[in-house]
């Protein structure tokens, strides 16, 4: 029983990470934004005022499931090196990279911090980039796989400090509520 696994196995482990990662990955995503209220159905965004570059609200829902996919190849190709060294530090700087991408949208979306979503967007932005380097370093691919999400981060920066210089008071704005006006016409 010391033979090295054939390249068919390898293949299979490899499969067996991505099998776990992306469903997991994309459901701490859903759930972050459902504890958020995150989406353009949330009243108090769409009352801040927004940079004429924010794209539609539907590409969000395009883009971070690729971006969850990818992360999770990614992880998976990292994972499955066994015995690289310094592999466990790559997925430490993964984890935070995504525990911060966790958090940005609850603190966003519900608690309406937008200056403190900005720091946190540029925390997770500076920590996917040492992520990246770090798998980069292990499997190249796994790196490769990382770039799409260091460029939207780059972007979520820009926004996310945008919209906190746009709307220095957004903290204190209320959730606007639907009102029906339910009465007797006065005369």
């Amino acid at each position: 029983m010391n033979e090295i696994a054939s390249t068919g196995q390898l293949k299979m482990s490899l499969a067996r990470w991505v099998i776990v990662l992306a469903p997991l990955l994309m459901l701490l995503g859903i759930l972050s934004g459902l504890i958020g209220g995150s989406g353009d159905g949330n009243r108090w965004y769409q009352s801040l005022a927004k940079p004429g570059f924010i794209p539609p609200g539907w590409l969000f829902g395009v883009v971070w499931p690729l971006l969850y996919i990818l992360q999770a190849f990614a992880l998976a190709l990292v994972l499955d090196a066994r015995g690289a060294p310094k592999r466990g530090r790559a997925v430490m700087l993964f984890i935070i990279q995504f525990g911060l991408g966790l958090l940005w949208t609850p603190l966003f979306f519900a608690a309406h911090k937008v200056e403190a979503a900005s720091w946190v967007a540029l925390a997770m932005a500076v920590s996917a980039l040492a992520a990246m380097l770090a798998f980069w370093r292990i499997r190249p691919k796994a790196g490769l796989l990382m770039v799409p999400l260091i460029l939207w981060l780059v972007f979520a920066c820009v926004t996310t400090f945008s919209l906190a210089r746009l709307n220095p008071d957004a903290e204190r704005l209320h959730n606007p509520v639907a009102r029906t006006h339910i009465g007797a016409a006065s005369s």
